[in-house]
């Protein structure tokens, strides 16, 4: 029943896409990020309807999209030129098989990213590319704060609809993106016109929220708490009264402590003290491990080059009843981790001629919405009284997701590059919109006598 479901879904989808051709770009986005293949029992898994739907979005663009004024911007070659560096480290990986594999996947979401801005051209569409981003991911969120408040979750425990630990149904990655789009539902919630700002809009947008904070509390993932922190933080600067809502949600926030589970408090404990905590210290070992390796290969060494890891470090804990506790320490011996942080799953595969074009498209990303949050919060114009927070909630998530890459290899996610797509969308839409009212006369000619204008 469920595969005949997502069939039929799909199909519909692609039925109005045949009218619309905007919405397979959207189509496209849906499957990417819920992908429901991996939902699906054995219908969808035997179509390739990621490579379909891709395919009928360039092709409905290239036929019906207007090309005026098309120019790339500086993020698109930036990320093309990445795509072609990727290209390069896996001809040359450490590990052929498991770099193709990484590849497969890694440079469509780098093309879709390059492309999603080409089709951006109206607030419409952008409203609309964010409102998918939102309902997508939201259908993985309202089943983990469902799950979270009838069973409490736990670490690898709370299962978000498919047993598959990857994509955004991985617990910290989920986490991560759950915390980042809550001030595009904020935003969606008053300047939406697809879904207008009514009481049920902001009534569903609010328990949304509500949702997504849950879902570090199912996971019981440290990133997703520090997420929520960062946020909370940047959110109280907005605000007039930050001191006094400051004050409100720390007493509401230790007033929460009893209710939450003892594993999840337990966990956060851990924060304090990595190296009490196996996953912590096995992540700055790898970091070091993977610091030392690009010194000697400064291109990286491909997809999946920490499978040539191998290092030894020292856990240390306490043990015994209270009172009489005494230090514990134990040598551990691993190899072949996981990087668990963007920044060095970067600099490990791709070098620093990789690390730094990433890091430079998210720099100029940063920079841009905040020239364009600064440049339209000025203007004294009510038909863009939506850019500068629109701005605003793409930067407060950028930076959330720059946070959360600290602790999770999402350098390549899909739903980010999404993200990142619609910034750039958002600035050349922009741009198009000054280079118009340049060229508009400020006095219109007269007419001559006896005939209107």
């Amino acid at each position: 029943m469920r595969d005949l479901f997502f069939v039929i879904y799909l199909a519909g989808f692609f039925a109005l896409g045949l009218k619309r051709p905007f919405l397979l770009v959207l189509a496209y986005a849906y499957i990417d990020i819920v992908s429901p293949q991996r939902l699906s029992y054995f219908l969808l898994n035997s179509i390739p309807i990621s490579a379909i739907a891709f395919g009928l979005a360039v092709l409905g663009w290239l036929i019906a999209d207007d090309k005026a004024e098309l120019r790339p911007s500086v993020r698109q070659i930036l990320m093309l030129t990445l795509l072609s560096w990727c290209a390069y480290t896996t001809m040359n990986a450490d590990f052929p098989l498991e770099a193709m594999t990484k590849w497969d996947w890694v440079w469509k979401a780098l093309i879709f990213a390059i492309f999603l801005p080409l089709t951006l051209r109206t607030r419409l569409r952008m409203e609309a590319l964010a409102v998918v981003l939102v309902l997508c991911a939201s259908s993985i969120i309202i089943t983990g704060g469902i799950k979270t408040l009838l069973s409490g979750g736990g670490y690898g425990v709370l299962n978000l609809m498919v047993a598959d630990n990857s994509g955004l149904y991985e617990g910290s990655t989920i986490s991560t993106v759950a915390i980042a789009i809550i001030p595009l539902i904020l935003w969606l919630t008053q300047y939406g016109t697809i879904f207008p700002p009514d009481r049920f809009t902001k009534l569903f947008g609010w328990a949304l929220c509500g949702a997504c904070l849950l879902i570090p509390i199912g996971t019981e993932t440290r990133t997703g708490l520090l997420c929520i922190l960062l946020l909370g933080g940047m959110m109280l600067m907005r605000t007039q009264r930050r001191f006094l809502y400051g004050g409100m949600l720390g007493i509401a926030a230790v007033a929460a402590v009893p209710f939450l589970p003892s594993t999840f408090t337990s966990r956060m404990d851990t924060i304090e003290n990595y190296q009490a905590d196996e996953s912590a210290s096995t992540r700055v070992a790898v970091w070091q491990w993977t610091w030392g390796y690009v010194k000697d290969n400064p291109a990286g060494g491909g997809f999946d080059a920490y499978l040539g890891n191998s290092f030894r470090y020292e856990k240390t804990q306490m043990v015994g009843p209270p009172g009489a506790q005494t230090l514990e320490r134990n040598v551990v011996v691993d190899k072949g981790r996981a990087y668990h942080s963007a920044y060095f799953e970067m600099l490990g595969e791709q070098g620093f001629p990789g690390f730094l074009l990433w890091a430079l498209i998210h720099g100029l990303s940063l920079a841009r919405t905040e020239w364009i949050r600064r440049h339209y919060l000025r203007r004294n114009d009510p038909t863009k009284a939506w850019v500068a927070p629109l701005a605003l909630a793409l930067q407060q998530g950028h930076l959330v997701y720059l946070l959360g890459a600290l602790f999770i290899g999402i350098a390549y996610q899909p739903f980010i590059f999404m993200l990142l797509a619609l910034q750039i969308g958002l600035s050349t839409y922009l741009a198009r919109q000054r280079k118009h009212e340049e060229t508009v006369p400020i006095f219109a000619p007269r007419a001559p006598k006896g005939v209107t204008a």
